[in-house]
């Protein structure tokens, strides 16, 4: 990945095809306006639509960011290399790669219009596959992964696809919610420019420039066509056709829970990520019977160059409430293990932030380890016996299955996101998990959820119902205790007022309305728990595990002879049919 602190310009994908133009000054003021951007755009899109098919996939040079790293770079170094030589296609093919290398970003225009969440995720993830008259058109050409990529679809949904070797999520979060903040601020700085602001800027407004002062610089949309070699057209078929692979390996679906989000959960009294945290583990743990390996991260930004630590969600105390979760045990013992659960997890996610974590440590001393043994490798390469005590050099730990098994989270888990966001997701980090994204608003949870073909929209079903049932919970308990405080929500000072807590100023005039503490069955979610079980009702996994692990009482004879005489009455007779 390469990146320019110099840099003026943006590169632009749409169809496949590659444009650029400058979008700052010298000073790193901008030279475009909105008006101008949309023009380039317009110009780019009307240049694309006008390319062939078949010339369209030939310059899908993008296609080989997605290869395996190795090849990618062995591509790249071929290209490079051949900057300098007397070879001037080849030396323009790099000059090519060097402004797509150099741009502030890129932005990808699509053809494609998604509509449904599921579809504007993978769009958004990985781009949609689509295959006419065998050549592949989809928007999965459409991308250069080696950059932060702004993806815009052609019914105007945006997205930011980032690979995550060069950026955080923490980042670009940031990098999203100044964009949003940007718009709203000029948004509001046009209906009312002369009032008090907090929005200061000392960067002119591009509209009123004149263009003389923008410097050495190229407004107009500029196109970099690449010459296609037969050996780069060979590399390009391959990397679509195992990119296409890839996007049917994956299953993408969403969720917009609306029943509740912040304000509730920490109006009864949770830490709101540990509360979807808990989730994930019941609705796991509902459909399978078992725990499984988990992974969130936690940021590490208070340190120098810090980036994340690995949170562990399973512990002894969510596994206690995932299991009396699913049994058939009181509402206020079931709420009871929920919180120990969630104040345990609250607790690990505070000395995870702290540096106090085990994964990133222990990975340290495995690459430190990793190093020393290519270096001997390396030494004794004709020496069989000495690569042997090489590997059989290997701490105990790293050979223990425990530690392959903390290395393949089964739920890779990632809490991003505020109010410019709508979905966060990324794919599965291991052949048999699930990769969820959520978002926790003020009213609602969203989760992108992901995985190769294991029942994603299912898990997300559960895990709704999962949702529901831990309010009920907090209800139920709440109505047992005689509170009332579930139903006010936002009203309570309000409430307070009508109480005669706090004396009102004047008598307020009208009938006085309060809190409806009957709970609707569209709230209620109808038969949560049911939904949850499959239809199968509560169960407790060590019976389960304690009767089909008991091997079966002999027979004698006697009794084999009985319970054969008895097969035959076995069933409820049917009446027959008279016709």
């Amino acid at each position: 990945m390469q990146s320019d602190n110099s840099s003026k310009h943006i590169v632009v994908i749409c169809r496949s095809q590659y444009y650029w133009f400058d979008v700052l000054d010298d000073n790193n003021d901008l030279i475009m306006s909105e008006q101008d951007i949309a023009l380039n755009f317009q110009t780019i899109i009307d240049d694309a639509e006008n390319t062939p098919i078949a010339e369209a996939a030939k310059s899908a040079v993008g296609v080989l960011t997605t290869e395996n790293r190795r090849i990618w770079a062995n591509i790249r170094e071929s290209l490079m290399a051949r900057a300098s030589s007397c070879d001037s296609e080849a030396a323009h093919n790099a000059e090519c790669l060097k402004k797509v290398d150099a741009s502030l970003f890129v932005v990808c225009l699509d053809h494609e219009s998604p509509e449904s969440l599921a579809d504007l995720s993978r769009n958004m993830l990985c781009g949609l596959s689509t295959i006419e008259k065998g050549v592949q058109v989809g928007t999965c050409t459409n991308r250069w992964y080696d950059k932060l990529q702004l993806i815009v679809t052609k019914n105007a949904k945006a997205g930011v696809n980032f690979e995550h070797t060069g950026v955080d999520g923490h980042t670009v979060l940031r990098f999203v919610s100044d964009v949003y903040t940007d718009t709203l601020l000029r948004f509001a700085k046009s209906i009312n420019g002369k009032s008090p602001s907090i929005w200061t800027t000392h960067s002119p407004d591009p509209s009123e420039r004149d263009p003389a002062s923008f410097g050495d610089v190229s407004t107009t949309p500029r196109k970099l066509e690449w010459n296609t070699t037969p050996e780069l057209l060979l590399a390009m078929r391959f990397a679509e056709t195992r990119l296409a692979d890839l996007i049917q390996q994956n299953e993408f679906q969403a969720l917009e829970f609306d029943g509740y989000g912040v304000n509730l959960i920490k109006q009864m009294g949770f830490s709101p990520d540990a509360f979807v945290q808990m989730a994930f583990q019941a609705a796991y743990y509902s459909l399978y019977g078992r725990v499984e390996c988990t992974y969130e991260p936690a940021m590490t930004k208070q340190f120098l160059h810090g980036r994340t630590e690995s949170i562990r969600t399973v512990s002894k105390e969510s596994a206690a409430f995932v299991r009396k979760f699913c049994d058939d045990a009181p509402a206020s013992q079931k709420l009871d293990l929920l919180r120990k659960a969630c104040k345990k997890h609250s607790q690990t996610t505070a000395k995870c932030s702290k540096g106090l974590g085990q994964d990133r440590h222990l990975y340290a001393l495995f690459c430190v380890w990793k190093r020393h043994a290519e270096e001997q490798l390396d030494d004794s390469r004709s020496d069989d016996s000495a690569a042997e005590d090489v590997l059989a050099s290997m701490p105990s730990i790293f050979s223990d299955p425990g530690w392959d098994r903390l290395g393949n989270a089964i739920l890779s888990t990632s809490n991003c996101g505020n109010m410019s966001l709508k979905l966060f997701g990324f794919g599965p980090t291991s052949p048999d998990g699930f990769g969820l994204g959520y978002i926790i608003k003020g009213d609602s949870i969203t989760i992108c959820a992901s995985s190769k073909h294991r029942q994603t929209q299912r898990f997300l079903d559960t895990l709704n119902s999962c949702f529901i049932e831990f309010r009920n919970l907090w209800r139920s308990v709440e109505l047992a205790n005689g509170s009332r405080k579930f139903s006010m929500g936002t009203r309570a000072r309000s409430y307070d007022n009508l109480q005669g807590l706090v004396a009102p100023a004047t008598q307020p005039f009208g009938k006085t309305l309060t809190p409806n503490t009957v709970v609707t069955p569209e709230e209620d979610g109808g038969d949560s728990s049911s939904y949850l079980l499959g239809g199968y009702g509560y169960f407790d996994i060590g019976d389960f595990e304690a009767a089909y692990s008991r091997p079966p009482s002999p027979l004698g004879d006697a009794s084999r002879r009985r319970r054969l005489s008895q097969k035959k009455e076995i069933g409820r007779k049917l009446r027959l049919a008279e016709y």
